[in-house]
């Protein structure tokens, strides 16, 4: 008889424990559609020890009813970050258990809220880095990511912006991810213009954007090709590691990474910046001879040797890179643009002699002098900047630069034609 009265208590237990957390999750939808969703996360954080051993399907709503509390508060700009993270943790573990149950019933509505949380966390991720929050900025990215593995894009801006926050180590751990899943992000991107607000779409297909192009929405259709991201993580591998002063690390990356792409020349760059770093003048050169061997004419290798002998401080080199991708492709429009930073740099020194000069004659006749070849200067970027203006007229920064120097040389004629086509 005592048995019978513990088995009876057990079940009235059990059902009184159902009831009670059906009560409980009834309540949290109430406050959310109330628009108290901080007092539904209450009310379902003091239900959790009951979830434990409820059903599936009393499981299954709860996590939907949380995820969709954590993301109204996200909406409503309460801790945006944290709460997206929470909200897609929710719906994650709605996903796994109705996974496993069999039993689908919250499933697509989860999983469109997770698209929008990705969303929603790249856009804030992007807004993060704006105001110089490098550090949140990643952090929403690697989220993002791991919302969605396949997008692995995410995964390496995630990498790149905890660069940009010096936080190496969280970069690091991200790049050996990228070198682990062999990452390469080497695409072809597809527009054309929209007749209606001439803008440039992207499209996600050649065949999509060409269809809409023989329909007649859209005109001037192009593509875009996005070389191999591996030279960069590998490079940044390295970087990392000489920032930390193991450089036998840094070359063993870059050495690992050369045999496991072989046919990968922007690693032969990435290895010969790393003997550049080191001083060791020898390797950097024998490297350097090895790319050109094997791809004489490729402009885009040939203008990182530009910006690889640009970052050494060896100027003439990297002029003469730039002048031979302009030669090979006179429509490179960053040849144009590098070449004429590379002239510019010289402003400085001149100005900062200027500056130490006083009023004796000696002094006045160097000022002139050094005033003459400043302008030099500035005329000698012209056919460069102006190129690039040519070659991509909504540039902007191309364009302020190349109306600074039309103002410095009192070029009033070009300067004022130039600024009525802005």
């Amino acid at each position: 008889m005592k048995s019978r009265y513990v088995i009876i208590a057990s079940a009235l237990f059990l059902s009184v424990a159902s009831f009670a957390q059906k009560n409980e999750i009834k309540a949290a939808e109430k406050a959310i559609k109330g628009g108290n969703s901080q007092e539904a996360i209450t009310i379902l954080d003091g239900a959790e020890y009951l979830i434990t051993n409820a059903q599936d399907a009393e499981k299954a709503q709860y996590f939907f009813v949380k995820g969709n509390a954590y993301l109204d508060l996200a909406n409503k700009n309460v801790e945006e970050g944290k709460n997206l993270s929470l909200a897609a943790k929710s719906y994650k573990e709605l996903l796994e258990l109705e996974k496993a149950s069999g039993k689908v019933k919250y499933s697509t509505q989860a999983a469109t809220s997770i698209a929008e949380i990705k969303g929603k966390l790249i856009n804030s991720a992007i807004a993060d880095t704006k105001a110089s929050k490098d550090a949140d900025g990643a952090k929403k990215l690697y989220e993002a990511y791991m919302l969605d593995k396949k997008d692995t894009i995410n995964l390496y801006y995630a990498a790149s912006t905890y660069v940009n926050a010096k936080d190496y180590d969280s970069a690091l751990k991200l790049y050996e991810e990228l070198k682990v899943l062999n990452y390469s992000g080497k695409a072809t991107y597809f527009y054309a213009v929209n007749k209606v607000n001439a803008q440039e779409d992207y499209f996600t297909t050649a065949a999509d954007r060409d269809r809409m192009v023989k329909m007649g929405t859209h005109e001037k259709p192009r593509n875009e090709n996005v070389p191999s991201k591996r030279g960069e993580i590998y490079k940044n591998i390295a970087l990392i590691y000489v920032q930390e002063g193991k450089m036998d690390l840094a070359k063993k990356a870059v050495s690992d990474a050369r045999i496991a792409n072989p046919d990968d020349t922007s690693l032969i760059l990435t290895e010969a910046n790393l003997y550049l770093e080191s001083k060791d003048m020898v390797t950097y050169k024998k490297l350097i001879s090895e790319a050109l061997e094997k791809n004489p004419n490729d402009v885009d290798l040939i203008f990182n040797l530009g910006v690889v002998s640009a970052g050494a401080k060896n100027n003439i080199e990297a002029e003469k890179f730039y002048n031979k991708v302009i030669e090979l492709n006179p429509k490179y429009i960053n040849a144009y643009i590098n070449m004429a930073a590379l002239k510019l740099e010289d402003e400085k020194a001149i100005i900062d002699e200027m500056n130490k000069l006083g009023n004796s004659n000696d002094d006045m006749k160097r000022y002139n002098v050094l005033k003459k070849k400043r302008e030099d200067l500035f005329r000698s970027t012209i056919p460069y900047l102006s190129k690039a203006v040519e070659l991509e007229p909504k540039n902007e920064d191309v364009v302020k630069t190349l109306l600074n120097v039309y103002s410095a040389l009192e070029m009033t004629t070009e300067y004022k034609a130039l600024k009525a086509k802005m």
